[in-house]
């Protein structure tokens, strides 16, 4: 057997199919072997694997067993000349096997090779050949001297980034993302280091190669599409403490006691300045526009109060200090209040949501003027008056923000995207149709022949050698390789070419009813998928969850009297603090499985769910998930009260 290709996945069915669909192509004049090594995916991914890749060899474990772990698995097994660790996020040439193959051959001191890895955007991944990560490179990194200099042979040492990214070079450190290792090589040095439960073992594995007499090298006329979703990560403190730790287990490993210590201290700070920097970004990020509405409302309510006394009453102190200390902070927070339930707070901002937060926000606090002795009833004008100035205020800081942000005063954001779709008449006519069928919100769809041959459909605008004018001509924002009929190294080159256009793109897999998109394997809006997820969207997640904790609120209240009408009374008061707490939601689908499947958006675990509302415990599953289907693509708080009030009896169940 030549070679051993292995894929350990997690949760990523979609780009596992993809990929697998790129490895079928790229061995097809190749003995291979291909594992999958499954961590206990909730999703479809051992679905798709059995009924569309029968010929991969799949180990399925029954736990999160970590990457290192999982690759071992297969490595034991493999009978390849060369073994390849492979990320299910990834996308590979037609000849990528081949070529590097035919460089390992005629290299024998070779133990390790990586290729030039490019994101969703055609844009080269620095990690790609990467150097030892000593204290002084990591500090770089770390620090961010080396994006500041990143083609420095002192300051960009991590990823190397003296050397050119496409010139074959000898390296310290490959990825992981896409490892080819000589098996005789990993006899002598040994397989992965099971300590490192993900990230680092690269590393660790790439330091030893080198230790045990062989070189590591960067071979750029192999291409592979890495979609990595780093930003996503990199926000959280999770990566952050893993990752580092990583780094601190390779440091006891591999370095003196001398180094080990500095490299501690320095990894120490990096985890607590990162996760600082990540806890500040979300609140400032959450807060700041609040905040600042507040601010500048209240003191243009302060302004108002103070030119109302002088002119109107001719007196600077008719109101009392306490008006303005406590009562019109009180004022303010509910305007504010009533416009983020009524989503003014949501991007891109609309008018109509503020103008009818703060409408019902004035009603709310008019009501409650009229209940007040007469003693606290300061200016109904003032309240009237402080709602439209306030309104005033709020909008001109979206302007404001809207021109800081983006250059334009314009706070109208176009949610429609123009696509043109590359491919031959059969197929890009199909994704065509699978994408109208999505979320995405289409204003214009040109199709684009993938040769020179020609159709009678007139959808196609041109073809692929003319896409650059396409682009330019039709103003298309996404485009979408159709790889039924593209080669991979066809798309790759296609997205080198076009990736200073700003382009985004997307790949549509044969025979598949979801779309890849470009960014990032974490960013959920790079995915199409045939549904309309409008209980994923902000106002519907937000509404949710204020109609979970108001109803929480009214069970909690009347719970005496509650309990002696349902089925299961015991179990009431800890659902209610379990929603209260977030862990569950009052209504969920009926198939709990779904929560964790690509099929559908993730929601939490109902107390109660759609099948409730039927009164028929003798549905089959077909019709369940339809019911779970209709229930996330026409989502509103109505159905909700509604399932609610019809299972009443069943919100006590365990």
């Amino acid at each position: 057997m030549k070679f051993s290709i292995i894929i350990v996945n997690y949760n990523v069915a979609y780009f596992l199919e993809h990929c697998l669909y790129s490895v079928r192509n790229a061995c097809k004049n190749i003995e291979a072997e291909v594992f999958v090594v499954d961590n206990n995916s909730v999703d479809n991914s051992l679905t798709v694997i059995k009924e569309k890749f029968p010929e991969v060899i799949l180990i399925a474990n029954k736990e999160n067993v970590g990457f290192a772990k999982a690759n071992n698995q297969a490595i034991r097994k493999a009978n390849g000349e060369y073994i390849l660790l492979l990320n299910p996020d990834t996308v590979v040439e037609e000849d990528t096997f081949e070529k590097c193959i035919e460089f390992m051959d005629s290299h024998p001191d070779a133990g390790g090779l990586g290729v030039k890895m490019i994101d969703g955007r055609g844009k080269f991944l620095p990690e790609s050949k990467r150097g030892f990560p000593s204290v002084w490179a990591s500090f770089c990194k770390m620090s961010g001297l080396t994006n500041l200099f990143s083609h420095s042979k002192k300051y960009a040492q991590y990823y190397m980034g003296h050397l050119s990214e496409n010139e074959v070079n000898q390296v310290d450190i490959l990825a992981g993302a896409y490892m080819m290792l000589r098996k005789e090589c990993l006899d002598k040095v040994g397989i992965l280091d099971e300590d490192y439960f993900m990230y680092g073992e690269d590393i660790d594995l790439s330091y030893r190669i080198t230790k045990g007499g062989y070189k590591n090298y960067y071979f750029p006329k192999a291409r592979i599409i890495h979609y990595k979703g780093e930003s996503t990560k990199k926000a959280s403190l999770n990566y952050v403490y893993t990752f580092y730790n990583a780094m601190a287990i390779f440091a006891q490993k591999h370095l003196s006691t001398k180094q080990t210590k500095l490299f501690s201290i320095i990894i120490k700070i990096a985890i607590w300045f990162r996760a600082a920097l990540s806890f500040c970004t979300r609140i400032f990020k959450n807060i700041l526009l609040p905040i600042l509405d507040f601010l500048l409302v209240y003191l243009s309510y302060y302004l108002l109060v103070e030119w109302w006394s002088n002119n109107i009453w001719n007196d600077p102190d008719y109101y009392p200090i306490q008006y303005i200390q406590f009562v019109v902070p009180v004022y303010i927070f509910i305007w504010l209040f009533s416009i983020y339930l009524s989503g003014g707070y949501s991007k891109p901002f609309r008018i109509p949501k503020i103008i009818s937060g703060v409408f019902f926000g004035m009603i709310t606090i008019l009501v409650f003027y009229s209940l007040l002795p007469d003693y606290l009833r300061y200016s109904r004008a003032l309240v009237l008056l402080g709602a439209v100035l306030s309104l005033f205020v709020i909008i001109l800081i979206r302007f404001v923000y809207r021109y800081l942000t983006t250059g334009t005063w314009n706070l109208k954001v176009s949610l429609t995207k123009r696509y043109a779709i590359i491919g031959d008449d059969k197929e890009a006519v199909r994704v065509a149709q699978l994408l109208r069928t999505t979320d995405a919100q289409t204003e214009f769809i040109g199709l684009v022949e993938e040769g020179k041959r020609e159709t009678t459909n007139p959808n196609f605008i041109g073809i692929s050698s003319q896409i650059k004018e396409i682009i330019k001509i039709y103003k298309i924002n996404e485009v979408i390789f159709c790889a039924k009929t593209l080669s991979q190294q066809k798309i790759i080159s296609m997205m080198a070419e076009l990736q200073s256009t700003n382009i985004h793109f997307i790949i549509a897999p044969p025979e598949t009813d979801f779309i890849i998109g470009s960014n990032t394997i974490n960013t959920p809006t790079d995915l199409y998928v045939v549904s309309v997820n409008s209980i994923s969207n902000e106002d519907s997640k937000r509404k949710k969850r204020l109609l979970d904790i108001s109803l929480s609120i009214f069970v909690l209240t009347f719970s005496p009297i509650i309990v002696f009408f349902l089925k299961e009374p015991f179990g009431l008061w800890r659902n209610i603090f379990l929603i209260i707490f977030a862990k569950r939601t009052w209504v969920g689908y009926s198939n709990q499985n779904l929560n964790n499947n690509n099929i559908l958006p993730a929601i939490k675990k109902g107390i109660i769910c759609t099948k409730d509302s039927l009164n028929n415990e003798k549905l089959d599953q077909s019709t369940l998930n339809r019911l779970d289907l209709l229930y996330a693509r026409n989502y509103s708080w109505q159905s909700d009260i509604n399932i609610f009030f019809k299972a009443f009896r069943n919100i006590g169940r365990k």
